[in-house]
């Protein structure tokens, strides 16, 4: 009887095992899927800092008022990132303001990236490519008509002079909430900057709200800014084809309407041909393919709590995730 009662207890206890490995295994072998695909996604390239570049642009250091090599340059061309070499700020920009570093009324479009500072007070600003710590922007001192004074440390830039800029491109791609893919377009290797905004509709200078609400036509897209002679306009466009699923309709994972639709947006007939052409390749593979193919029209800039949304808040992407396609 005993010995009943415990060949039953194993045969149960085993059973019990069995289901567990069952349950587990898939859930261990998607956990590996996954570790495999973030591996594919390419990380930025960045430069070697010295130990007191490191202090200034990672820890957010400042370097000494007046012993800036930049702060009396007026010399004509483009101000860069020294950790990613994204453009920055133009020379024309540039203004005297006796505080003891560069000083620029504005920055180049998408750039620059705001957050509150630590101290809770004064607004930090970053490399919108990179997240460098660049100084702090000041308003309201009126000392040019912009009112704004970008506060820089001269050792978090670079100067190029005029004629030697770096040539630039730019495409425009539509998967989503457009937090979720800048977030991870502006990591790809070549890409300058990125801005998100609203493309593709009928209503002039809309509002998030008025684009939420379904009736302006736009989707929510993204403006990237890259170097072609670093990356590809074909790499960059696969690459957008594997951080968002394609195949989806008006919707990307739990944002639906027809702002989250899949869109290409091209600028050129070059840019057309390309993504005709990944499209082809991906409904070869057995993909579904429901991105749209449509010209680049008007970008409106979303508003400005929307720009480089994960840096600023600290938080991850949700619904856009990087999927090896091709």
């Amino acid at each position: 009887m005993l010995k009943d009662i415990f060949l039953s207890s194993r045969i149960i206890f085993a059973g019990v095992a069995v289901a567990i490995i069952l349950v587990l295994l898939p859930l261990a072998m998607k956990s590996t899927d996954h570790t495999e695909e973030e591996s594919e996604n390419k990380p930025m390239t960045l430069n070697k800092l010295t130990p007191e570049e490191e202090r200034v642009i990672i820890h957010k250091g400042t370097e000494r008022a007046f012993t800036g090599e930049y702060e009396h340059n007026k010399a004509a061309g483009t101000y860069i990132c020294r950790q990613c070499d994204a453009p920055l700020y133009r020379s024309e920009d540039k203004f005297e303001s006796g505080c003891g570093w560069p000083s620029f009324d504005d920055e180049i479009p998408g750039a620059v990236t705001r957050k509150l500072d630590v101290d809770g007070s004064r607004t930090e600003i970053l490399c919108t490519s990179c997240g460098g710590h660049l100084g702090h922007v000041f308003e309201g001192e009126h000392l040019t008509d912009k009112n704004v004074r970008h506060c820089v440390n001269s050792i978090s830039m670079k100067f190029i002079p005029k004629g030697q800029e770096v040539t630039t491109e730019k495409a425009y791609f539509a998967g989503g909430c457009f937090w979720g893919t800048e977030h991870l377009l502006k990591r790809f290797p070549g890409v300058i900057s990125t801005r998100v905004g609203y493309m593709g509709g009928h209503t002039k200078n809309p509002t998030y709200k008025q684009v939420c609400d379904g009736n302006t036509g736009h989707a929510e897209a993204n403006e990237v800014v890259y170097d072609p002679s670093k990356t590809s306009y074909e790499d960059l466009a696969k690459y957008f084809f594997e951080i968002h699923d394609p195949a989806q309709v008006n919707r990307q994972g739990p944002d639906i309407g027809d702002q989250y639709r899949s869109v290409v947006f091209y600028v050129d007939e070059n840019q057309k041909q390309i993504a005709e052409k990944l499209i082809a390749q991906l409904k070869a593979k057995g993909y579904k393919v429901a991105t749209e193919l449509a010209p680049a029209d008007t970008f409106w800039e979303a508003e400005q709590y929307h720009q480089d949304y994960y840096t600023y808040t600290g938080k991850e992407p949700y619904c856009h995730v990087y999927k090896k396609r091709f």
